[in-house]
This record gives C-alpha cells, structure tokens and sequence, in this order.
C-alpha cells in the first residue's frame, strides 16, 4: 500500500513526484515506458513560454507564468540546460497590428512582466533574419528555451533520490475503488506479468491517455483528443540564425510555427497541428514537413531547410474544455487528475507539481523531510571545462578520453554516467537523451555499436536485448556466422 501512486512519468508525472518527495510518505510512479520523459515531455519545442497566450483566468495562464517564474532556480538546484532568450510575436504587413495589442493586455492580465511592442526597426536589429514582411513584434524578455530530458529527468532523479519508487515498463490496464483507496492493475510491457499496486491517492498524469484513466473511476468523463505536432531540427551550423524564439502572430492562416534556437545550439521549426484518433501516431508526413518549410518563412527569411538533420512527431493532450484539468475528481475521492497538459503544459510543469502536492497534503496527514536533497548533479560535459582541468579528469578517469559520438563529441565517461547514474539509461535513446550521443549530424550511424558496447558492459545487459527504445525495439536479433 502506497500513500501515493502517479501514473505517468512525463515531466508532469515527475515534477509531481519530486514536490511529494518532500513529505515523509511512501510514493510510486508507473510509466508504461521503458524510461521516463518517453511520451509528449521528449517531442516538443522545448519552450519555456512567457504566459502572454493564454486565457486570462485559466490554469494554463496561472501554472505557466509561475512555472516560468520557478525556472532560474531550479535550473541552478537540478543543474538543468535552461536560457531566457527572449521570445518575439512577429506582425506582418499583411496582418493588423491590433492583434499584438490583444496578446499584450492579455499578457499583463496574466502577470507577464516586461512586455513591449517594438517596431521594425529594433526588431531588426534583434533578429537580422526576421522577414520582410515583418513590421513589428510582441516582445517577451521572460520566454526560454530548456532541455525537457534534462529537465524531466532531473525531476525524475531527485525524486528517486528522495525515496520515491518508479516502475518502469509497467502499464496501468484497470483502476478500481477500494475500501482504502485504489488497486491498479498493470501488466509488465515485456514479461507480461500482472501486479497491483494499491494507493491510498492516485495521480493521473497519463498524458493523453489521461481520459481513459480518468474515465474508470469517474462518471464526469473527459475527453482528450491527440494533436500532432511535426518538427524539423537543423544542425548546429543553423543553430546563429535565430538568437530568439520566433512566434508568428495567428491569423487566418493558422498560429503558423515557431523557428527557434535550442539549449544546445540547433535550430528547431515547427509545429504542425493535425488532431489524430491513433494516440500513438508519432509518424511524420511529407505534406506536414513540407508545410514547415513554407509556412516558417513568413516570419523568417532564408530558413536553411537543407540542414535539417532529423525530422520527430509528439503528441499534445488537448481536452475539450480547452485548459487544463488539474484536482480531484468530485466523485472519486483520492482520485486527483493533471490532465489536458499540452502546451504550455511543460512551462507549466513546475507549478503544476506545487499545485497537486498541495491538494494531496490537504487529503493526508503528511509531514515535510527534514532530509529533503533539493538539489541534483547533471552529466559532467568535457567541454565544459578548460584545458587544464580536462586533461586532469582523463588522467584520473582515462575513459572521459574516449570520444564516442564524433558529432557530438561525447566521450565514453558521459555513456557511463548515464548509465550509472539513479534511473540510468537501459536503451539506445535512454544513452541519446542523457548525453546527447546520436543527436547529431550522422543520427547515430556511427556511435551506436560503440554505445550498446558499453550497455551490454556497463549495465549487465545480453546484447540481444538491448533495444533503441523499448519492447519491441530490439536491434540485435540473431547471428549470420559461427565464430
């Protein structure tokens, strides 16, 4: 019997566990995948949006311009890739500039702060790059650009190290009511092995299978629809052609899509918006890449599409009510859902972590950890040192000598750490996402049997079941020849 069990561990589902962590309880979360960050929180824009957007009075304007307000701190205590760029609405010729005095009054409604109109000159002068077409611009000093790996794991980890339980490949298939609470039975994705876990409070934080959950328990369904979102990531030579996160004003046309940088120097465009019935549609489409290109260049001139160096898919959990669901369902006692978390949902993480830790210390008698570990170390980056101390760390550990992924130039000490760290990696793009190894120019053509060389070492793993992502990703399936 858990006091908590979460379902989910996106970056909701973790930022909520590392807000319970604090309390002295017994905690779980079960995520279906292979690894946390495996759903929405690893295919987004990476955007820490300012809070001008949306609905003046809604959960999204309220938990967004909070969480943005969280991030400089938590960044600093769980050591996460996190820049305020700044972000830019831009108005074209063609569009009425009334629009960008709408999105300012909404923004000061919400508590955005420092929010101007410029004109085109100093818009100019900010962004070289930005079109034509553009004549002025809504700007927004307090918008950012994060890691969300980063950002979901180090959420993930510091709760793992302040006692909280995660069930990895384990999926939620029923939720009854209990005398105590609530059973949740699941089934291992790759043993197949049933288990039921019991909990005196569940969170839903299940993405965009919120509904399905959600709908077990309670007679006030939700319904939440799949939005695909399709990007283009360019590489690092791209990376200077934007400094700031470019929106474009929406019009009748659409929102259009936003060209930015990223923590780590590329430059993303996207996203398309396509509701789909299949919640597990994460394939891209040539006509929705396509409209990428087409449609990034009325706010951007010269968008170098020829360096795209990989093209993803994610999935945004829109509910009907069009903001988030966040509380206890009011005939499910116990039963505390975060759902309908799309954008700004992973600005929003942070406040929506405080939000339902409050709501469950309001249902159980806990008491906050004298203990709590508020802080978190990232992956040690190489180059992040100088020279001097780069070449004291081979010396002492020769392994951070060893390049691995040349595009990236990731060494063999960083695979390590990955692996070995709380929550390590277990796959391909468990290594991927915690090191950057295979994010770059060649998509892991090269690196990837020096990486799973290293798995099948470093966590006692059979080669044959080393996998890209999860069951069914296997890559090594057989042999061809007797040695």
């Amino acid at each position: 019997m858990y006091d908590v069990a979460i379902i989910g561990a996106g970056v909701v589902g973790s930022a909520i566990a590392r807000e319970l962590s604090k309390y002295q309880a017994s905690i779980c979360v079960i995520e279906r995948e292979e690894d946390v960050c495996s759903g929405t929180s690893k295919a987004n824009s990476a955007i820490i949006h300012a809070g001008f957007d949306a609905a003046c009075g809604s959960l999204k304007a309220r938990l967004n311009v909070r969480g943005n307000a969280m991030m400089d701190q938590l960044a600093k205590d769980l050591d996460i890739p996190f820049q305020r760029n700044g972000s830019l609405v831009v108005c074209t010729k063609e569009q009425d500039p009334a629009g960008l005095e709408t999105l300012l009054e909404k923004g000061k409604k919400n508590g955005v702060p420092d929010l101007r109109i410029i004109e085109r000159g100093e818009l100019l002068s900010m962004e070289p790059n930005i079109s034509d077409d553009a004549v002025c611009a809504l700007y927004a000093p307090t918008g950012g650009i994060v890691c969300p790996f980063h950002m979901t794991m180090a959420f993930a980890e510091n709760a793992y190290t302040n006692g909280v339980s995660f069930f990895l490949n384990t999926c939620v298939e029923s939720i009854a009511k209990t005398a105590d609470g609530y059973a949740l039975r699941t089934v291992h994705t790759d043993t197949k092995e049933a288990e039921t876990f019991e909990a005196k409070i569940v969170v839903n934080a299940a993405g965009v299978y919120a509904d399905t959950f959600n709908n077990m328990v309670s007679s006030h369904k939700l319904h939440i629809t799949a939005r695909k979102g399709e990007y283009c990531l360019l590489d690092k030579d791209a990376g200077t052609h934007v400094s700031h996160t470019i929106f474009q004003l929406p019009s009748k046309m659409g929102k259009g899509v936003l060209v930015t940088p990223t923590v780590h120097g590329n430059l993303l465009v996207g996203p398309t918006a396509v509701d789909v019935e299949d919640k597990e549609s994460l394939n891209t489409t040539q006509d929705g890449l396509d409209s990428l290109t087409a449609t990034a260049s009325r706010s951007v001139k010269n968008v170098p599409m020829r360096q795209v160096i990989t093209s993803f898919a994610g999935l945004r959990a829109h509910e009907d009510s069009d903001d988030f669901v966040i509380g206890e369902a009011a005939d499910a006692r116990g039963f505390i859902n975060a759902a309908g978390i799309e954008s700004p949902g992973l600005s929003s993480a942070p406040a929506i972590g405080e939000m339902v830790a409050e709501i469950v210390t309001q249902l159980l008698p806990l008491t906050e950890k004298s203990d709590f570990v508020s802080t978190r170390k990232g992956i040690l980056r190489p180059e992040t040192l100088s020279m001097e101390e780069r070449n004291r760390l081979i010396r002492e550990q020769p392994a951070y000598g060893n390049i691995i992924c040349r595009c990236e130039m990731i060494t063999e000490g960083e695979i390590i750490d990955a692996i070995r760290r709380p929550l390590g990696a277990r796959s391909l793009d468990g290594v991927k996402r915690r090191t950057r190894a295979g994010m770059g120019r060649c998509q892991a053509g090269f690196c990837s049997p020096r990486t799973m060389e290293i798995l099948e070492r470093e966590a006692s793993m059979s080669i044959y079941d080393i996998t890209k992502n999860g069951v069914g990703g296997a890559i090594v399936i057989g042999t061809n020849k007797e040695i």
